[in-house]
């Protein structure tokens, strides 16, 4: 049930596409700067049908590449959160969808406020997604170092879940302030990458110095 939900607003997005046809204009609008100016436009059917097909192509990688995965009894124990996951992740980039149509049909809000409480759930459940998930090849912190430790995987995913769930409450900060949406969400977030990413080389630097006891 849970993979046939991504699949149905799959579908419902191609559907909205067909039916949004005649009252898109030619051009539209398809990109916004961090202020929330229009500072990009599509043809018409690009704009319409650009973000169902991405969104056709992830539903196939979410699908297949779990096969390929080596640590298949590792990916289990976490597979209901990656279920989940790929329910948030559609159920947001159709809600950006729905954002886009609406302003190009000509309603009027500011579009990076609209979009802050789409963001910070994201950013919510991937940290729910990362305290919950186990080593394995394609979800996670794929660092050198997590993938040489499942103590070191573990202690980064830990601070990493932390850290984007900060990203997420930062973020509603656009809600309010829209004019902050793009600094209260990627400076953090970049920060966030680079502590995570560093601390997971300490975390494998402590555990590598540690005397190896004998047998």
């Amino acid at each position: 049930m849970k993979k046939i939900t991504p699949l149905f607003i799959l579908v419902l997005s191609f559907v909205l596409a067909i039916i949004a046809i005649p009252y898109m204009p030619l051009q539209m609008a398809s990109h916004w700067g961090i202020s929330g100016e229009v500072d990009g436009y599509m043809p018409r059917m690009t704009a319409l049908f650009l973000m169902p097909f991405i969104s056709l192509v992830m539903y196939v990688l979410f699908l297949f590449l779990p096969k390929l995965e080596p640590y298949q009894k590792n990916f289990k124990q976490f597979e209901g959160h990656y279920d989940n996951f790929m329910i948030v992740i559609f159920s947001f980039l159709f809600y950006i969808y729905l954002l886009t149509l609406s302003w190009n049909f000509g309603m009027a809000f500011n579009l990076t406020q609209f979009m802050s409480p789409g963001l910070s759930f994201l950013f919510f459940y991937t940290a729910i997604l990362l305290q919950n998930t186990k080593m394995n090849w394609f979800v996670g912190i794929r660092t050198p170092w997590t993938m040489s430790d499942p103590i070191v995987w573990q202690k980064t995913h830990k601070l990493g879940a932390t850290m984007f769930k900060m990203v997420a409450i930062l973020t509603l900060i656009g809600m309010i302030f829209p004019s902050v949406t793009f600094y209260v969400f990627f400076i953090p977030l970049l920060v966030s990458i680079a502590v995570i990413y560093f601390y997971s080389y300490w975390e494998y630097t402590k555990i590598s110095k540690r005397p190896k006891s004998h047998h």
